[in-house]
């Protein structure tokens, strides 16, 4: 089956929430405004469920997985605010038709494990965090008690970027360029350092090839990290690199490593048209279904 773990549908009465806001996040009409970020002109026809299952099925996706936004950065909003928007979200996500599946999103102001608990129960497939969540050892400890639910369920943990600083003056692609990986990268260090310690089964899927964070490896090494061993319950999604990045990165997270194939967390393998057979090897022989497709 077919499955891209990284899309983003804002159910009707989610939007609404949104628009009856009047700090950031919030929408008027189609524009999103947040904190740090350029005003934003939304698609509608990019929230629109029908349009979007048919599109779904027009790539051939057997599950596409649906989550909230982490850049909006309602996980932080204090839990008056956060709790009708994620109740909303969930709510409407999971309603959505076939192909769609969705990911759980929890109020990190007032963390609460039994309410992931709850969100997995109604048919969640795992839960996303911020990258800007889980930068450090104090991050990975304050989401600890999430990640035990996680556990338990043996269910996935997708980190994706969360909310940018302000840059008075960048240019519009700032955000997705500049802070968006700075984030991923640290969370990518501090799970090594912090998050696998603390939970060595969780499975995890970072957002944009982690930052790129695994191409460090040789420097870390320098640097009195240890040599790069191989995670296997760690996978990468694509989002919107392409065939350079992710040939790169499939050699730093396992080139050399043969182990059985896996559909884990969810995805099958999914192979670009590389080019370098070495590459193209590395994904279908050394490291099935680690790399993982997105769409944003």
């Amino acid at each position: 089956m077919l499955t891209d773990v990284h899309q983003h549908i804002w159910p009707p009465a989610f939007t609404e929430l949104l628009r009856s806001r009047t700090t950031p996040p919030y929408l008027d009409g189609w524009t999103l405004h947040l904190d740090g970020e350029p005003p934003y002109d939304v698609d509608p026809a990019d929230h629109d469920p029908a349009a979007r299952a048919r599109l779904a099925a027009a790539d051939g996706l057997g599950l596409a997985l649906v989550s909230l936004s982490s850049p909006l950065g309602i996980e932080y909003l204090p839990p008056a605010e956060a709790a009708p928007l994620l109740a909303a979200f969930h709510d409407g996500a999971l309603a959505l038709p076939a192909p769609f599946g969705v990911w759980a999103a929890p109020c990190l102001s007032a963390p609460d494990p039994e309410a992931v608990d709850r969100e997995l129960g109604r048919g969640c497939v795992g839960l996303q965090l911020p990258a800007t969540a889980v930068v450090d050892a104090e991050g990975w400890e304050r989401c600890a008690p999430l990640l035990d639910v996680l556990t338990r369920h043996d269910k996935p943990l997708f980190v994706h970027p969360g909310p940018a600083p302000a840059a008075p003056g960048a240019p519009p692609w700032w955000p997705a360029l500049v802070p968006y990986l700075q984030q991923l990268h640290a969370s990518w260090f501090a799970f090594r350092a912090h998050g696998r310690p603390r939970h060595p089964r969780l499975r995890v899927c970072f957002a944009a090839l982690a930052g790129l964070a695994p191409l460090h490896g040789e420097r870390l090494t320098a640097r009195g990290g240890g040599r790069g061993e191989i995670d296997f319950d760690v996978f990468y999604e694509t989002s919107s690199y392409g065939t350079k990045a992710v040939d790169a990165l499939v050699r730093a997270v396992g080139i050399d490593v043969v182990v059985s194939g896996s559909d884990r967390p969810y995805a099958p393998l999914v192979v670009p048209d590389l080019g370098a057979p070495a590459a193209v090897h590395a994904l279908r022989a050394a490291n099935p279904a680690r790399l993982l497709h997105g769409r944003t």
